[in-house]
């Protein structure tokens, strides 16, 4: 049994996506998503570079998202503002959620890390044993070199480590792309 007549029915590419109305949530929603993912790289940025706290490596993942969600918001931005078809921002949309929510669960994870809830990569956590007689200057290097924990918190401000901000700050910002792609979907009212 068939509810409704076909021109009730949702269609993701309907005539409504020419009117720039419609288009007008996933245009806000790419432009808050590239917004926010650049403060919060460039807020990555100070705090590594102007403050002096070095990122550890699952620091340095929680950016590779963000990487890809500036400029692909960017271009879903423009598709929006020019009319592209309603399916492609739609793609890019989903794209934008499931980056923000990769950067969002590994910073999670990096929390859970840091407050030994569980352990974290062999590589940034645990004890740090000899590499034994290498020899020469490698050895040396080896002995001098700074290696950054990720099971130690260098900052906090509220309770919260820069791993947590990010996952609230990439958790609003898949949200948001969310209501985008749910807004670019559904039909307009």
């Amino acid at each position: 049994m068939t509810v409704g007549s076909a021109e009730s029915k949702l269609s993701i590419a309907s005539a409504d996506w020419s009117s720039e109305s419609n288009r007008a949530p996933a245009l806000r929603a790419a432009i808050i998503v590239a917004a926010g993912s650049a403060a919060t790289l460039i807020g990555a940025y100070i705090f590594q570079y102007v403050l002096k706290i070095p990122p550890c490596p699952l620091c340095l993942e929680q950016r590779i998202p963000h990487y890809i969600a500036v400029p692909l918001a960017l271009i879903v931005a423009v598709a929006a503002a020019k009319g592209a078809p309603r399916p492609l921002v739609a793609v890019g949309l989903a794209a934008l959620v499931l980056a923000l929510l990769t950067t969002a669960g590994i910073g999670l994870y990096h929390s859970g890390v840091e407050w030994k809830w569980w352990p974290g990569p062999a590589d940034c956590t645990g004890e740090i044993t000899s590499f034994g007689a290498a020899g020469g200057s490698l050895l040396k290097q080896m002995q001098t070199a700074v290696v950054v924990r990720c099971d130690e918190v260098l900052f906090r401000f509220a309770g919260l480590s820069l791993a947590g901000y990010n996952t609230l700050i990439s958790s609003a910002l898949a949200l948001v792309a969310g209501w985008g792609l749910v807004r670019t979907i559904k039909r307009p009212r």
